[in-house]
């Protein structure tokens, strides 16, 4: 399976490493580059990452069959597991883990509890994309995340925060952010690049075929989303590269609950699509829709209620410098899970690849007698 992988996607763990190490030094060197990079924003998120994210999901959402969009939709079974995952087990679960772990932090308690409420709307396309999951099912499931993003994330944010809290008998805090805030930055990082790649294939099919679209433009382009994950990742870590390894407890105590919950919602998610009988590629969707998270709105959220260097801003970086390594690791664990509980769709996947390698290979001229 590895031998017939490009060489950016065989050495990616070392290419995110690499990206990290990469950033930190240049945060740690560069002490106010963070000021720098933030000093245009987009939404509350700075101008390099909005780059970096779009240009990590236009080339997923490019190789997306639009018109078979509406078929998945209509797996009702399907989409109310993952609205259950998303909206009602994924916030529950960061909340019990955000209380048990940093009882003593309330400020760090807080941020993970937004990235918790944060539901993925873009890296979840590039993990399902690296294990060979079905894309159309993902694309339709980010958008359904956005428009419950739209609709929810306020509300489950004063529910968490406030309400719940004081149910308990637990401390609460307040939190006051716009519905419009939220579509704003759900229509960025989403819309555009959503319709970019929904035009692609478009004018692409029309002018071309789908033969060609699919065999000669799509491996073009498709580099370019492993290229904005690197890019995003360098600039994540040098936003905090500082702060990172100024308070490297901090960062550890902050990474405990993160952890516990990418293991849960990933095995949970993947438990529920074998259960549910789903093909691997959906499976596969549904695990990593319910265990990724949308970054860039707890950031800008903790940045605008809380203020840019506060605690819960520092937890808000930290869930994407966790759920990267995390996340990229469970894809290797999808690959291995598929070859043991999906044996036929393993074979048919490494035949495809194979077909697809002989087809690259330049015939041999026949010799002449």
């Amino acid at each position: 399976m590895v031998a017939r992988l490009s060489r950016l996607d065989r050495f990616l763990p070392l290419w995110i490493a690499a990206a990290m190490g990469v950033g930190l030094g240049l945060g740690r060197l560069f002490p106010g580059l963070n000021q720098t990079l933030n000093r245009v924003a987009v939404h509350g998120t700075s101008l390099p990452i909005a780059i970096g994210l779009l240009l990590m999901m236009y080339p997923v959402l490019a190789k997306v069959r639009y018109a078979e969009v509406g078929r998945i939709a209509a797996d009702h079974r399907m989409m109310a597991a993952s609205l259950a995952l998303n909206w009602v087990v994924g916030p529950a679960v960061m909340f019990a883990l955000a209380w048990l772990l940093l009882p003593d932090q309330p400020a760090y308690r807080t941020g993970v509890i937004l990235v918790g409420l944060a539901r993925c709307i873009a890296m979840v396309l590039i993990w399902t994309d690296l294990a060979d999951g079905d894309r159309e099912m993902a694309a339709v499931l980010v958008a359904l995340n956005a428009v419950f993003q739209v609709l929810a994330y306020a509300a489950l944010g004063v529910f968490y925060l406030n309400v719940l809290p004081r149910w308990l008998g637990l401390r609460t805090e307040s939190l006051s952010v716009s519905m419009g805030t939220i579509a704003a930055t759900v229509a960025v990082f989403l819309g555009i690049p959503l319709v970019a790649g929904f035009a692609t294939r478009t004018l692409g099919e029309r002018r071309r075929g789908r033969a060609w679209y699919e065999k000669s433009f799509l491996p073009k382009i498709g580099p370019v989303a492993l290229y904005g994950l690197l890019f995003t990742v360098v600039v994540l870590f040098a936003l905090q590269g500082h702060k990172i390894t100024s308070e490297p407890t901090s960062v550890a105590r902050i990474a405990l609950p993160l952890l516990a919950y990418f293991a849960i919602m990933w095995s949970g998610g993947f438990a529920i699509g074998r259960r549910l009988h789903l093909s691997y590629g959906r499976t596969v969707a549904l695990a990593f829709s319910a265990a990724s998270n949308d970054f860039e709105l707890a950031i800008a959220v903790a940045i605008g209620v809380f203020g840019v260097t506060s605690g819960q801003a520092l937890a808000g970086v930290v869930g994407p410098l966790i759920e990267v390594p995390v996340l990229l690791g469970l894809v290797y664990v999808a690959l291995w899970a598929r070859r043991h509980f999906y044996p036929t769709e393993a074979k048919e996947a490494h035949r495809c690849g194979r077909m697809r390698r002989l087809r690259g290979r330049a015939l041999p001229r026949p010799r002449p007698r």
